[in-house]
């Protein structure tokens, strides 16, 4: 077993062990399960939502649902696995609600986003933002959990409620669809993707 693999599977038997003592009724060692998580759940959620705030409202949210449902939590999936279904339904339900009195906005914000394009250069950031918003939520949020979070198929299909094999269909589509958005696609965004299983 290598470095990498040992640190891992001692990383899994240590949020094991938190996971238990907090099912348990010891709810302060929750706190470390926010800890190792707050981070990553505020990313996908914020590329999902795209507002830093709404972010950080929806994180702690789904930090309150998983401590309310961890009794229900066994492992037929990774802990980590569970919370992000979490987060996914939750973000899910929001840009349901926000969507509904939307319509008129999206699309003067995207009038606005244009013309804020032709005035100024992007960054990577900006390009990634730019490529994330031409998205539809679904592709977000296979892009997010299979490049960034580097979750299997398996667990994607876990997660989003989809058999493994959609999953990977709508990834690989997803992939070929961001390579032809840009003539730099090849070049800036190929390392964003994980291939393979």
């Amino acid at each position: 077993m290598t470095a990498p693999e040992k640190f891992l599977e001692n990383a899994d038997l240590d949020i094991k062990s938190i996971v238990e003592q907090v099912q348990t009724g010891d709810t302060q060692a929750y706190t470390e399960i926010i800890r190792r998580f707050q981070k990553q759940i505020y990313i996908y959620c914020y590329y999902l939502l795209g507002s830093k705030e709404e972010a950080e409202d929806a994180s702690q949210d789904i930090f309150i649902k998983g401590l309310e449902n961890i009794s229900n939590f066994s492992y037929t999936v990774s802990f980590s696995a569970w919370l992000y279904k979490i987060a996914h339904h939750h973000c899910i339900d929001l840009i349901k609600k926000k969507n509904k009195g939307n319509k008129f906005w999206t699309g003067f914000k995207k009038d606005y986003a244009y013309d804020q394009s032709q005035r100024q250069t992007y960054s990577y950031d900006d390009i990634i933002h730019e490529l994330l918003e031409k998205l539809k939520v679904d592709e977000k949020r296979i892009l997010l959990l299979r490049s960034i979070e580097e979750y299997s198929f398996d667990e994607i299909g876990s997660i989003m409620d989809l058999k493994p094999t959609t999953v990977r269909k709508k990834y690989e589509r997803l992939r070929k669809k961001l390579m032809k958005e840009t003539k730099l696609g090849g070049e800036i965004y190929e390392h964003s993707f994980k291939t393979g299983g």
